[in-house]
């Protein structure tokens, strides 16, 4: 049997920041505990509460980004309202590309499609 696709993610130096961060971006929420509260230093699953997208983990790391993501996350919205929010443009779209590169506050890269929602 092949493979199946479960989550995805996300490494983060200020993982409890970055989970927030994601939230906001994308109207995700910190997925409710399930039994006892999960200690700090634990990875944070954030989820769509309409069920449309994937669980995102934000696990910790000691070390900060230091090259180019090999996976990325795709998403459709507004670049300047992720600005906004703290995102970073990394190449905008021009006559090569249709989206614009943009970074999290803690560097990760993800795509930026304008249109639908």
């Amino acid at each position: 049997m092949p493979a199946r696709f479960k989550d995805l993610a996300l490494d983060a130096r200020d993982h409890q920041a970055l989970a927030d961060w994601w939230c906001t971006a994308l109207g995700y929420a910190r997925r409710p505990d399930r039994g006892e509260p999960r200690p700090s230093e634990w990875p944070v699953p954030i989820h769509d509460p309409a069920g449309r997208g994937p669980l995102i983990w934000m696990n910790p790391v000691p070390e900060a980004k230091t090259v180019k993501n090999r996976m990325h996350l795709d998403v459709w919205g507004d670049p300047a309202e992720l600005r906004a929010l703290g995102a970073t443009i990394v190449r905008r779209r021009d006559g090569e590309i249709s989206w614009h590169v943009m970074a999290d506050p803690e560097g990760n890269e993800f795509c930026v499609f304008e249109g639908e929602r």
